[in-house]
């Protein structure tokens, strides 16, 4: 990745970080802006960061998502709204922005950040799992538009994976029962979900694109 500058949205921990450490690690400049910076739930914060930027960007990763939990008929109108804008409308008006330039160069890479929720059914995933399947079907349609521009899009849905929030809001009990449905046994670690990103993210991804890649442990192989 030397000489290729990559924005990262949710940066801040667990996947997030993962990814951040193993770009610079691999030569990218990285961008990792703050909510301050760059608000994913505001369309003019979105708007004035992409103009404001001072760089060419050939990498984007889209990792920031919320997931309020609410059944069919629980979840509240902001619920609604503040989740399709984070998780949804705000890639998409990152990569309006940004992916033109790419394409002008010839040379792109976006990864869109799922869920394995996107493909497999849990209760009260509700609004979360609808946004990630959107999300899936944006990377197609996306893959489709710019391939042969030399830009390749991709999603990665990570599994259950040992962050510092699965580990707050679970036992360690909790989590042993969560990696008994696992056929690999345990959760994922967060570089190893980066690894996967980073992968898709550099110069030696040169053909795979529009696919979403599970990376789970074989969980939603059951």
């Amino acid at each position: 990745m030397n000489g290729r500058t990559a924005l990262i949205t949710g940066a801040a921990r667990g996947i997030g970080s993962s990814i951040a450490q193993l770009f610079k690690e691999q030569g990218a400049t990285i961008l990792t802006p703050t909510r301050k910076e760059l608000d994913l739930s505001s369309n003019n914060s979105i708007d004035r960061y992409c103009s404001l930027l001072e760089q060419q960007v050939d990498i984007i990763v889209n990792n920031a998502g919320i997931n309020p939990l609410g059944a069919a008929d629980e979840f509240s109108d902001d619920d609604l709204a503040e989740t399709l804008q984070v998780n949804l409308v705000a890639p998409m008006r990152l990569i309006r922005a940004l992916s033109p330039g790419m394409a002008l160069r010839g040379y792109g890479r976006i990864v869109n950040i799922s869920s394995i929720w996107s493909g497999v059914a849990k209760p009260r995933r509700f609004i979360y799992a609808t946004t990630k399947a959107g999300i899936n079907g944006m990377t197609r349609a996306l893959a489709v538009e710019l391939a042969s521009s030399g830009v390749l899009v991709n999603a990665v849905a990570p599994g259950f994976t040992n962050t510092e929030l699965t580990q707050q809001n679970n036992s360690a009990e909790a989590i042993r029962q969560i990696a008994a449905t696992i056929p690999a046994g345990r959760l994922a670690e967060p570089r190893e979900i980066a690894q996967v990103i980073a992968f898709l993210c550099s110069q030696n991804n040169s053909y795979l694109t529009g696919q979403t890649i599970f990376v789970d442990g074989g969980f939603t192989c059951q």
